[in-house]
């Protein structure tokens, strides 16, 4: 198996591709970004780094003797004012600054682009996960209605729209109203905003109503940005009121499958993957 190189960001998804890794056996080494990764990815060989230190990166991924890099994570857009490059990132900053000034996705594919210039095979989390994304239809227990349905259908169209100027990757809908569009504060943030709303625009535990809508963003690459959904998102939206959420199937990584089910059955949510 080729050596992976993990450039870590927060949230469990970091920790879910390195857990595959040991469970199969392929030899991994983390690049863990300061501010971000997981402490429990410590116990991985790798190196801490902060988000300007190219060189030391690529430099560690080298030494390491990685073939590849997945990008897995969350990372807030820095303010490149505050960052302390290393001379390969000096270099590299203008470039940089200039694409994401174009948006988030310019600057994915700048960050891509001096990877596979060194090299480096780029690996989606997904295709590392051995495919676990969202099928199509119900995943657990629960069904959504009809109406529960074009809550869901509205919620992902406003995402894909809002995708396509590169916004965010989700929506919530609730009885055909948009309650909430996903930004830079992520779809945790977002899903508290709903929550405080009024009762009588949202859904309760009694009477749950709406839909978290996660969609890719058009324009994106699904090696490193691809939508992502945890039991916590189920909680979240339960506690926002929500009937369920969903996302477009095959295009929404679920990271630990039997947590998700257990949430969702236990609090009464649908989770549902849509077909396009």
């Amino acid at each position: 198996m080729s050596k992976l190189g993990l450039i870590a960001g927060g949230g469990a998804l970091p920790v879910s591709v390195a857990g595959r890794c040991e469970a199969e056996g392929r030899p991994v080494f983390v690049i863990r970004l300061a501010g971000f990764a997981d402490p429990h990815l410590a116990r991985y060989p790798g190196v801490d780094a902060g988000m300007a230190e190219i060189g030391r990166v690529l430099s560690a991924l080298k030494k390491a003797g990685c073939d590849a890099v997945c990008f897995a994570g969350t990372v807030n857009r820095p303010d490149f004012k505050s960052l302390k490059p290393d001379f390969k990132g000096m270099t590299l900053l203008p470039g940089i600054i200039a694409e994401a000034a174009k948006g988030d996705d310019a600057l994915l594919r700048k960050i891509l682009s001096v990877f596979e210039a060194e090299g480096y095979v780029i690996e989606g989390a997904d295709d590392i996960l051995g495919g676990e994304t969202l099928p199509a239809g119900a995943l657990g227990a629960f069904s959504p209605t009809p109406a529960q349905i074009a809550d869901l259908k509205k919620a992902l169209h406003v995402a894909e729209k809002a995708g396509e100027l590169d916004i965010g990757q989700g929506a919530v809908v609730c009885d055909g109203l948009v309650l909430a569009v996903e930004a830079q504060e992520g779809t945790d943030a977002m899903l508290a905003r709903v929550a405080g709303l009024p009762a009588d625009l949202r859904g309760s535990a009694a009477d749950r109503k709406g839909a978290l809508g996660k969609a890719p963003k058009p324009i994106q690459d699904l090696r490193v940005d691809m939508p992502v959904m945890g039991a916590r998102t189920i909680e979240l939206a339960a506690a926002a009121g929500l009937a369920g959420v969903g996302g477009v199937a095959g295009k929404l990584i679920l990271i630990d499958h039997p947590a998700i089910v257990e949430a969702a059955d236990r609090l009464g949510l649908f989770v549902w993957g849509e077909t396009r």
